[in-house]
């Protein structure tokens, strides 16, 4: 009964989540799986695995929606991909020469890039969501803040970079990273020492979209974790009613 009762909660400290009127959808997993077998007494492991994986399902759909939208990257300081390091470190002499707005335009299409490849995350996560077996959901209840994060990253990290690797590229096209990449060496050209300014933009922005993909999943992961009681209190004393 400790194990069922432990992996209940894992509905709710494993997803990420970040729309706040999502919590309903939350709420309506965890009571669906509960009112089904009577109030969690006859929980089979099959039973909390699926309903675990439909719930990883909503908060997953919430974290590529949440970066997914117009100034998903840009506006959130902790994903927003910034300039290359290469040239970030000569940043301030670029815009003294007179080409501060090239920069801002193409840090700009970056993140645009990156809001437009974000929504093909979600169903690659699904179908990691589908591999899950009990072990992996044991693994995340006992592990760390980020568990489930690390579980996403080793089951994903090779298929979205494959994935999102031509989507960005697709995107950048679209939205002139490239064209504004291309403005930004041109006038480099002509000041001295930024011959060091050659950056592959497909490695950068799809490695910048998924860190920052990533960030978002484990910065609500350990937020739902460590204050469960804000989201679904009375849940969770169902959970807990019996010692």
């Amino acid at each position: 009964m400790k194990t069922i009762r432990l992996l209940l909660v894992l509905f709710v400290f494993s997803s990420p989540w970040s729309v706040s009127n999502a919590v309903g959808g939350w709420t309506d997993v965890l009571k669906k799986t509960i009112d089904s077998v009577g109030g969690g007494d006859q929980l089979e492991n099959a039973d909390i695995v699926n309903g675990l994986k439909e719930a990883l399902e909503i908060g997953t759909a919430q974290a590529t929606q949440l970066a997914g939208q117009e100034n998903g990257y840009l506006n959130n300081p902790k994903i927003k991909i910034p300039l290359p390091e290469s040239m970030a470190k000569t940043e301030a002499l670029v815009r003294a020469a007179g080409m501060g707005d090239q920069l801002d335009a193409f840090v700009l299409s970056m993140n645009r890039a990156a809001e437009q490849a974000a929504p093909e995350a979600q169903s690659i996560f699904w179908d990691a969501i589908k591999q899950m077996e009990f072990d992996d959901a044991q693994r995340i209840l006992n592990g760390g803040d980020n568990e489930a994060t690390l579980y996403f990253q080793d089951k994903t990290t090779d298929q979205l970079t494959a994935v999102f690797k031509p989507l960005v590229h697709q995107s950048m096209e679209s939205v002139g990273v490239t064209q504004q990449y291309h403005t930004l060496q041109t006038g480099a050209e002509a000041i001295p020492f930024l011959s060091d300014w050659l950056v592959d933009l497909d490695d950068y922005v799809t490695s910048q979209a998924l860190e920052g993909l990533f960030v978002l999943v484990a910065e609500e992961e350990a937020k739902i974790r460590q204050d469960p009681a804000a989201r679904v209190t009375d849940l969770l004393q169902k959970v807990f009613a019996n010692p």
